[in-house]
C-alpha cells in the first residue's frame, strides 16, 4: 500500500532508475454540504442542541431563508452568508460552536442547582452588551448600501439602484422616497443584474377585471392586480386543490405564518379552518382505484376524498368536537375586552405611585 511504502537507502552520488512515471493532478475537494441527517449528527458531535430542538433548528434556518434545500442538501442563501459574516465579525465568540455547547452545559448545571443563574447571566451579558453597543455603531448597514445599475426608472427617469430588503436584493429608484418604484431582480454568477418580470396568471381581479400577477413580499408570494397602483387588490395564491372538509366548496390557498413558514389553508376562512403544512399531491390508490389529493408519506398518507373503507389512506380532515371552533373567537374577544381594564388599572397604579 502507498501508506506503507519506504524509500530505499541511498548515498550521495547514487544514480536512480525510473521504473514508472504516473502523472496525476488532484484538486482539494470541499466537504459535502449538510443534509438533515448529517447536520443533526454534527450537532450531536459538537454537543449543540437536544433531540427535542433539532427539528426547530432545521426549520428556523429555512423559514428565515438562511439556507435552502438543493437535492436534499442545505445550500446557504445570500442572506444567510451576509448575516453570518456580519455576526461573525462583531460577535466572534458567540459564532464559535463551543460557545453554544458550553452555554447549554452551564444551563444544565443551573437546572441541577450547581450554578447560580443570575451569576451566569451577568457573566454573559456584561461583555455582550459592550459588543452589541459597538456593533450598532460599526456594523455595516446593508439596507443603506446602493449598487448603481444601467436601468432607468420609467416613472421619473432617475437611475435605478440595487438595494437590500428583508426579501433579499431588489431594484429601486434612486429618488426614493419621492419615487417608490421597485422591481424584482435576478443576479447571475457573474454579477449581471436582470429584471424579473411579473408572472401573469389567468386569474382576474374581482374589482377591475385586469389580470392578476404573482409578486413576492414580506409574507411570501401573493397575487396582485396588474393595474397597480390604480388598483391595489391583492389575495393569496390558489393552488388548485379543493378543500378536504366535506361539503366545503373552498380551494386551498398558499399562505405564510407569522414565523415565515408556508402553509395551505381553505379560502373560505374563517367559516372553514382546514389547513395543512405541506402542498397536496395527487397519488393513485391501488386498492380503491381513486387518484387522491393527499399529504404525507406511506404508511401515513392522508386523503382529501377517501370514499372507501378498504382504502389504506386515512382522512385528511378530522372534525373537531362540536363547539370547539366557535370557542376560539370568543376567547380572543374576551381577551380584547379585558385589555382596556388592565391598562386602566396600570395607569391608576402609576398615578398613585407618583
Amino acid at each position: 500500500e502507498e501508506g506503507d511504502a519506504r524509500l530505499p537507502k541511498v548515498e550521495v552520488g547514487d544514480s536512480l532508475k525510473i521504473e514508472d512515471l504516473n502523472p496525476k493532478q488532484h484538486f482539494t475537494q470541499p466537504p459535502p454540504r449538510f443534509t438533515e441527517a448529517s447536520l443533526i449528527r454534527d450537532l450531536e458531535k459538537q454537543g449543540i442542541g437536544r433531540p427535542s430542538t433539532y427539528a426547530s433548528i432545521i426549520s428556523t434556518i429555512q423559514d428565515r431563508e438562511y439556507a435552502e434545500k438543493d437535492r436534499g442538501q442545505f445550500k446557504p442563501t445570500e442572506l444567510g452568508i451576509i448575516t453570518t459574516d456580519l455576526i461573525a465579525k462583531s460577535f466572534p465568540d458567540i459564532m464559535d460552536v463551543t460557545f453554544t455547547a458550553g452555554m447549554e452545559r452551564q444551563l444544565d448545571e443551573v437546572e441541577e442547582g450547581k450554578t447560580d443563574w443570575i451569576e451566569l447571566l451577568e457573566s454573559f451579558y456584561k461583555p455582550f452588551a459592550k459588543k452589541l453597543e459597538l456593533a450598532q455603531k460599526e456594523m455595516r448597514n446593508i439596507k443603506a448600501e446602493m449598487e448603481p445599475t444601467e436601468f432607468v426608472c420609467e416613472k421619473c427617469n432617475s437611475a435605478m439602484v440595487v438595494r437590500w430588503g428583508r426579501n433579499g436584493k431588489f431594484l429601486a429608484c434612486s429618488s426614493y422616497p419621492d419615487c417608490r418604484n421597485t422591481k424584482p431582480i435576478a443576479i447571475d454568477a457573474e454579477g449581471k443584474v436582470t429584471i424579473v418580470e411579473d408572472e401573469v396568471t389567468d386569474q382576474e381581479c374581482v374589482n377591475c377585471g385586469k389580470k392578476m400577477v404573482i409578486k413576492s413580499g414580506r409574507r411570501g408570494r401573493f397575487l396582485a392586480c396588474s393595474g397597480y397602483p390604480d388598483c391595489k387588490t391583492t389575495r393569496p395564491i390558489p393552488i388548485g386543490v379543493p378543500c378536504a372538509r366535506p361539503g366545503c366548496k373552498g380551494e386551498l390557498l398558499e399562505r405564510r405564518s407569522g414565523r415565515g413558514r408556508v402553509f395551505y389553508s381553505c379560502g373560505e376562512y374563517p367559516e372553514c379552518r382546514f389547513s395543512v403544512w405541506e402542498i397536496p399531491t395527487k397519488v393513485p390508490c391501488e386498492v380503491c382505484g381513486v387518484e387522491h389529493w393527499s399529504v404525507g408519506k406511506p404508511p401515513n398518507q392522508k386523503a382529501f376524498d377517501r370514499k372507501s373503507e378498504e382504502c389504506p389512506f386515512t382522512e385528511a380532515y378530522v372534525p373537531k368536537p362540536e363547539g370547539e371552533e366557535d370557542a376560539k373567537p370568543r376567547k380572543k374577544a374576551a381577551a380584547r375586552k379585558k385589555a382596556p381594564a388592565k391598562k386602566k388599572a396600570a395607569a391608576r397604579k402609576k398615578s398613585s405611585a407618583s
